[in-house]
This record gives C-alpha cells, sequence and structure tokens, in this order.
C-alpha cells in the first residue's frame, strides 16, 4: 500500500512561523514534523510515499528529497494553488495507483499504527477517530458499537488519518479544490465507510502556542 502525506496547506493560523518555512517542515523536538511521519511510515513498512505541496513547496522537496535517507521513495504533486484535501488526494490519484492507499494529515503529530490500518474490500475509507481535543469538542462523526454514523452520540474527532480507496475521488476533476466531508458523508450513508477509535498520542499541530506546548513535553521527557 501506498501513503499520501497532505502538506499543501498555507498554515495560516502558524504564521508568522509559516511566512518562510512550510508548516511540514517546522521542528518538533529537533526534527521537522513531516519527518516523523517518513520515519513511522518506513518503520511500518511502506516504500512509496507521495507528498503535495503548494505553498513554499520546493523547500520540502529540497529538504527531502527522494526519500533514499528513510529507505522510501518519494514523489511529489505540486499544486499551483492548495486543492484542499480531497482536490489535492484527487490531483495526485495517478501517483497513488488504482489500489487503496494511507493518507495522513502533515499537520498532526501522531503514534498512529500505521501497519495496522486496512480498508474492508466493500469500503471506500476506514477513518481514524480520535477524543474530541479542546479545540474541537463537538466532534466530527458518531462512533457507537464499532460503527460510524453521522448522526448520534457519543461523537469523535476525525484524525487526519485514513485508508481510502480511489473511487471515492472518482467525480472529482483533477485540478480543482474539492473537500473531503462531503466525500466522507456520502459514502458513511452508503455504508461503505468503516472506522476505529484511536487512544494514542495525537497532537494537531494548529497553532503557534500548540507546537511550542508540544516541543517542550517532548523535550521535558527526553
Amino acid at each position: 500500500m501506498k501513503a499520501m502525506i497532505l502538506a499543501a496547506g498555507r498554515g495560516e493560523r502558524m504564521r508568522p512561523l509559516t511566512d518562510h518555512t512550510p508548516k511540514p517542515l517546522l521542528p518538533i523536538a529537533g526534527k521537522p514534523l513531516i519527518v516523523w511521519h517518513l520515519e513511522r511510515l518506513a518503520q511500518a513498512g511502506f516504500k512509496e510515499v507521495v507528498i503535495n505541496h503548494a505553498h513554499l513547496g520546493d523547500m520540502i522537496e529540497a529538504a527531502l528529497q527522494d526519500g533514499a535517507q528513510w529507505g522510501l521513495r518519494i514523489q511529489y504533486s505540486p499544486e499551483a494553488v492548495a486543492l484542499e484535501t480531497a482536490g489535492g488526494i484527487a490531483n495526485a490519484l495517478d501517483l497513488l495507483g488504482n489500489s487503496p492507499f494511507l493518507v495522513v494529515n502533515g499537520d498532526v503529530f501522531t503514534d498512529i499504527s500505521f501497519a495496522d490500518l486496512k480498508l474492508s474490500p466493500d469500503n471506500l475509507a476506514h477513518l481514524l477517530l480520535i477524543d474530541n481535543p479542546p479545540q474541537h469538542m463537538q466532534g466530527d462523526f458518531a462512533f457507537a458499537d464499532k460503527k460510524i454514523k453521522l448522526e448520534g452520540e457519543p461523537k469523535l474527532t476525525f484524525s487526519g488519518v485514513g485508508v481510502y480507496h480511489p473511487a471515492l475521488f472518482a467525480g472529482i476533476k483533477r485540478g480543482e479544490p474539492a473537500k473531503l466531508a462531503p466525500l466522507l458523508k456520502q459514502a458513511i450513508t452508503e455504508g461503505k465507510v468503516s472506522a476505529e477509535h484511536f487512544k494514542g498520542i495525537w497532537h494537531d499541530i494548529g497553532t503557534p502556542e500548540r507546537l511550542m506546548a508540544l516541543n517542550q513535553q517532548l523535550l521535558g521527557h527526553s
């Protein structure tokens, strides 16, 4: 299975840090955030990774190059303008192929075991859900009895980590912006999405304050 890291976001909430550094290259405990993903993907047995980028994308390519230092083969999917999540994935389908693939948000820090993630043959998506963080207490999807639904309780938050079938993005025109949520909601309505509740380490590096807090936490325990 191939993996894709979403790295095209401008990181507006992270400014001024992201004015001159793309968000995925911001350091976490002395290491670029995206490198933590690459190391864990390599440890999980992944060999091929696709990274999309827009804002300061040349810096990402210069820093990561072809991925050989992690035993990976990295291919890049540049976007002239950020295409949002589903648009970015659809734009990279030629690189991802015809089989299910893993997608990881480039702005999260997590110890999710990527090797354990699978997609059932009849489904279009498998999502990892987490307990609602303070900045998103309303949650995204209902999850009970190991079933994901649009309505109900308890509500959990989508972690930004999922496995998708290319068919989920069949209706998106390449090069056009598109959000992921409408596609997931339609697939959930059709009963073609599975999910699991992840209870390990997960941080959304969405603001300078969260970046600083995680750095202090990791460096304080080292």
